[in-house]
């Protein structure tokens, strides 16, 4: 028996292809990762029984919600579920207060008021019980739909890209509100969402969907730095993805040698990859190094690459740059450094740099054209 408390399985070719192997401890959040379309919403809608997929096992604490095998559907009333939706779904007319005592018909009458007014202090909004919606804010909308997501006393809770209708700063204060919640509540939580920092910040695990289809699940940093397939890759949005050809394995020394636009280039042992083979490969900014200037250092041996800066923009605390390397004009790789370090190298557009590709960070996939430079 799996220690999860949420187990799901769906599984269809049409009209909306589903191929879907979740699972969910309590206690934890997992994220549904994927671009618009790719199906997290309607596996969310599976889980809380608003759909219905042709071949599915959905097993909630030991409770069977959805057995296709045996003909057994649980209709949403039946199910255990708190479910915020991406617009709160408030009912307008009602109170704040109301809002939530709607939400708790297992209890007695006499009992829901003083219920209700429990939530609301959970999740900070004491004296507001007499608001009307219209009246609060996005963010104060957000934390009534969890209240009353919460009043059922759920035994999973269902997050469907709840933060997207606020501004930053309110989603900011939400995210470290959630993180708090999570320590009183042992249920599995599933939230949905396309930002992956949002899932970074958040997510214990992320199941990383595509065109209905699990590709990849495990820990954001994890998937983000190991990704199975250069497709997943993308998807994870990284900037520094080429193809190269496998030349040797060396376990002594631990590496793996490509060959890279005619350049040698010294990888992390890998050698599940055959030689001469084409492969996809990829590192993250985080494994570029930065040569100082006029301060060169030992690392500025592994993979050594002089380019240009052909793109340069500054945030609050970073600067995003992209460069062009001297040797090949049709190979650009993105660097994000902290401002202070930009700033103290005198870093600007067109000024020559030297950079390191770490061997440790440089990631080997199986061969996928890309459409991209290579």
């Amino acid at each position: 028996m799996t220690d999860s408390a949420i187990q799901i399985s769906l599984q269809q070719a049409a009209p909306i292809p589903l191929s879907v192997q979740l699972d969910c401890k309590s206690g934890e959040l997992l994220a549904l990762v994927g671009p618009s379309g790719s199906g997290k919403t309607t596996v969310l809608r599976a889980i809380a029984g608003l759909y219905q997929a042709q071949n599915a096992t959905i097993i909630c604490q030991d409770e069977v919600w959805q057995n296709s095998a045996q003909n057994l559907f649980l209709a949403p009333y039946q199910r255990h579920v708190g479910l915020v939706f991406q617009n709160y779904a408030l009912f307008p007319h009602m109170t704040v207060l109301e809002n939530i005592q709607q939400a708790i018909t297992h209890l007695p009458k006499q009992q829901r008021h003083a219920q209700a007014l429990e939530l609301l202090k959970k999740v900070h909004l004491k004296g507001l019980e007499q608001r009307y919606p219209k009246k609060l804010s996005g963010g104060q909308q957000q934390r009534v739909a969890v209240a009353r997501a919460l009043a059922r006393q759920p035994k999973v809770l269902l997050l469907d890209e709840p933060f997207s209708a606020v501004d930053q700063v309110t989603r900011r204060k939400l995210y470290r509100e959630l993180l708090a919640l999570r320590k009183s509540l042992a249920v599995p939580m599933i939230l949905v969402t396309h930002d992956l920092e949002e899932s970074s910040l958040l997510a214990d695990r992320i199941a990383l969907l595509h065109k209905g289809r699990i590709l990849q699940t495990g820990a954001p940093e994890w998937v983000a730095a190991h990704p199975k397939s250069a497709t997943i890759a993308r998807l994870m949005d990284q900037q520094n993805l080429f193809t190269a050809q496998v030349i040797s394995h060396d376990h002594a020394a631990q590496k793996t040698h490509l060959r890279w636009h005619g350049m040698a280039i010294e990888a992390a042992y890998q050698a599940q990859f055959p030689i001469n083979e084409p492969v996809c490969w990829m590192i993250q900014s985080g494994n570029i190094l930065l040569h100082r200037r006029g301060r060169p250092s030992n690392g500025n041996n592994e993979n050594p690459l002089q380019g240009q800066i052909t793109e340069y923009m500054e945030s609050s605390s970073l600067a995003f740059l992209r460069v062009q390397i001297a040797s090949h004009a049709d190979i650009h790789i993105a660097i994000n450094v902290p401002l202070h370090v930009a700033k103290s190298n005198a870093l600007a557009l067109h000024e020559s740099i030297g950079i390191s590709l770490l061997s440790e960070g440089i990631h080997l996939m199986l061969y996928q054209a890309l459409r991209s430079q290579s």
